[in-house]
């Protein structure tokens, strides 16, 4: 794996996060190598703070994510479907806190994020959780399962203005029922910002290099690539981007032979 070298950043804590939290806002994703990556933090680290927990800014997630037994909220995503829902269970590993997060998407493009803490990452649901499901979304939580899980290294950057934060994922991992895979190389860029007409930083560099928005979601994306079941046709233009820019790894094998 390449190193990125966040040594750039000014570090800033969790509490001092408290005024960036964006919980409705405007998202826009990115796919990049780490090789730009390590060029953009040259261009931008003078206008960002990164999240910092003890010493590090590369920090651990994982999480899971739930579905019908149709995937109904898979298919939602890859049709474009306006209105649209994720349910995921998310675990901070370095400080171990989980959090039930509904995230809706409107028709408006806004992403409104909603979420309660959870005592216990368990992949069934408790009855609290599944209260909290049913008085935010439409669906019956008594028939979500399951359907992804993912691990990965998040870079938290914060603009010096507090008003738009950044989040940048990579050592992507998918596991699901069929498969294990491993994207190396790969990052995924989410610019979050209150106000669309925010000038950012951190956009004018991604525009400088010739890094473009794509529709990269981390729960479409892996279960594609781990489902054989699942119906990915909606997707093939950016899996194909995908593989054009990450070495793609299936480690099933690897790991039932140790």
């Amino acid at each position: 794996m390449k190193i990125l070298d966040t040594s750039c950043f000014r570090p800033i804590s969790l509490e001092q996060m408290d005024g960036v939290k964006l919980m409705s806002r405007t998202d826009t994703k990115f796919c990049a190598t780490m090789d730009q990556l390590n060029e953009l933090f040259q261009k931008i680290q003078p206008h960002y703070y990164a999240l910092t927990m003890d010493g590090e800014n590369q920090l651990p997630y994982e999480t899971t994510y739930f579905d019908t037994p149709s995937a109904n909220m898979y298919s939602n995503h890859v049709r474009g479907k306006k209105n649209r829902y994720k349910i995921r269970r998310r675990t901070y590993l370095s400080t171990g806190i989980h959090f039930l997060e509904i995230k809706f998407k409107n028709n408006k493009g806004r992403t409104i994020k909603e979420r309660i803490s959870t005592p216990v990452a368990f992949d069934k649901l408790s009855g609290n959780e599944q209260n909290f499901l049913s008085q935010n979304t439409p669906f019956d939580p008594t028939y979500l399962k399951p359907g992804l899980q993912n691990s990965f290294l998040r870079i938290t950057l914060v603009n010096k203005n507090f008003k738009e934060r950044c989040t940048i994922d990579f050592n992507l991992q998918f596991t699901g029922k069929d498969e294990t895979v491993l994207l190396k190389d790969l990052a995924i860029i989410e610019l979050k910002t209150g106000d669309r007409n925010n000038q950012s930083e951190l956009g004018l560099a991604l525009r400088e290099l010739r890094i473009r928005p794509s529709g990269f979601s981390k729960y479409a994306m892996g279960r594609s690539l781990v489902d054989e079941q699942i119906k990915s046709n909606a997707i093939r233009p950016q899996l194909r981007n995908l593989y054009k820019l990450s070495r793609i790894s299936f480690l099933t094998h690897q790991l039932t032979s140790n």
